[in-house]
């Protein structure tokens, strides 16, 4: 086999279909930024966001540089693209004083560079190396799409509209767990999974004991009983991290929610104040926070080899040990559906727990793909005999300094919420669609 091919595989789609891919990520841009002003574009000067107007800039840019010029050889558009859009050159704090293209000149360039990518695409000598950074760069825009969803709360624009339904009012899920037998589980992607990242290679064996999870996240009403017995105020609840993260911040309850009102609960959703919803699963949640309530209610975070194993692995004939089966997703082999998971923007928020039980797991979890991301205990590091793809700073540079997350939510393209996808925030990072689920202690 190619050593290339073999190091980093693709999804196997043809040249057709990752035309068609460019245009639908590029499309969910195009919805989630359309409708902003000049003022929203450039909006707050925050840590966690960029200008929204950069940040489109830097999609085109990425896929400009990985497709048309590192793979194909070709020029650049822009002359001084490197200077305005490669993020790891380019300071933060920077990127608010920058010589940017306005609007219009920001979307030109980025509808030049689509075109140019669809043209060599339908040449008949496409070349297969870059097949690969194609598929980087969509999936490199489909981070940035939830990232664009998310900084639209942070900043408190009006929702996106025409990307997802409403979701579903489903009830709420019994609170027991499910048991998982111990035994090796290979934790980690492999040659044939299609198109993986880097830090997902390769798949190695972990011996794990049997543990119980929980079948649903943690939902909103069950955080707010923690809220509500004064958790945030307990420092016997919180790691020294987090009780140092607490106080600086002065926090009370999770980022967005308002004061309790006449015994109810509402939340700050992009522009407008509703209800909180009892039944779906608490959102806006940072690691933090996840592990505080856990000490609340003597419960732990799963490791990622217990939420991988939960998600995709099958119990043996007899249930006493975990099986050699690695499923594709938590349901089998089915492409998802909004049956399966609320992936894909299938909803335009997270829906109850209860929700989609066609995509329930082999031991009975629920929503281990979709509605929110989860927070587990485990920290972002290299897995063994760990290389860097061409992309280097995708990974390495913040191994050791986050906490991994599993599963995907509902503006998660299904590109990315592959279960032995790996996602990585800091314990302090409350602005992403990250919830939680646990385990027995």
């Amino acid at each position: 086999m190619d050593q290339i091919v073999s190091e980093r595989p693709t999804s196997g789609a043809s040249t057709a279909e990752l035309a068609a891919q460019l245009h639908e990520v590029r499309a969910r841009t195009h919805r989630l930024t359309d409708d902003l002003s000049s003022e929203q574009l450039m909006g707050l000067k925050l840590d966690i966001v960029n200008p929204v107007l950069w940040e489109i800039g830097h999609v085109g840019w990425f896929h400009e540089y990985w497709t048309l010029r590192h793979s194909l050889g070709q020029s650049p558009l822009i002359e001084r693209a490197d200077d305005l859009w490669n993020s790891s050159t380019v300071a933060h704090n920077t990127r608010w004083s920058l010589d940017l293209p306005d609007r219009n000149g920001t979307f030109a360039y980025l509808a030049g560079v689509l075109e140019r990518q669809c043209d060599h695409l339908a040449r008949r000598d496409f070349p297969e190396h870059a097949r690969y950074f194609y598929e980087l760069a969509i999936r490199h825009e489909d981070m940035h799409v939830e990232a664009l969803t998310y900084m639209r709360e942070t900043l408190a624009y009006p929702p996106p509209r025409g990307l997802g339904a409403q979701p579903l009012p489903a009830g709420g899920l019994a609170g027991d767990d499910a048991y998982v037998p111990g035994g090796t589980w290979r934790l980690g992607a492999t040659g044939t999974d299609g198109f993986v990242f880097d830090n997902e290679k390769w798949a190695h064996p972990i011996e794990l004991n049997a543990f119980r999870i929980a079948r649903a996240p943690v939902t909103n009403n069950e955080y707010a009983a923690f809220v509500e017995a004064g958790g945030y105020r307990a420092r016997e609840f919180w790691s020294a991290g987090g009780w140092t993260w607490r106080e600086r911040e002065r926090a009370e309850r999770p980022v967005y929610w308002q004061p309790k009102s006449d015994g109810v609960w509402t939340w700050r959703r992009y522009d407008r104040t509703e209800l909180l919803p009892p039944d779906a699963p608490v959102i806006f949640v940072n690691w933090y926070e996840a592990e505080a309530w856990c000490r609340w209610a003597k419960r732990r975070l799963p490791t990622e080899t217990e939420w991988e194993a939960a998600a995709i692995g099958e119990p043996n004939a007899n249930g006493s040990r975990l099986s050699d089966v690695k499923r594709q997703w938590p349901w089998g082999d089915a492409t998802p559906n909004r049956q399966h998971a609320n992936l894909d923007f299938a909803f335009d928020g997270p829906t109850d727990v209860a929700a989609c039980p066609h995509g329930d797991s082999a031991f009975g979890c629920r929503q281990m793909v979709g509605n929110v991301w989860e927070w587990t205990a485990s920290d972002f590091t290299p897995f063994p005999g760990f290389s860097p793809d061409p992309y280097s700073d995708y990974s390495q540079p913040w191994f050791g300094a986050r906490k991994v997350l599993r599963g995907g939510a509902w503006a998660t393209s299904a590109r990315l919420a592959r279960p032995t996808f790996r996602n990585f925030f800091p314990p302090d990072r409350n602005d992403v669609f990250a919830g939680f689920r646990t385990c027995a202690a």
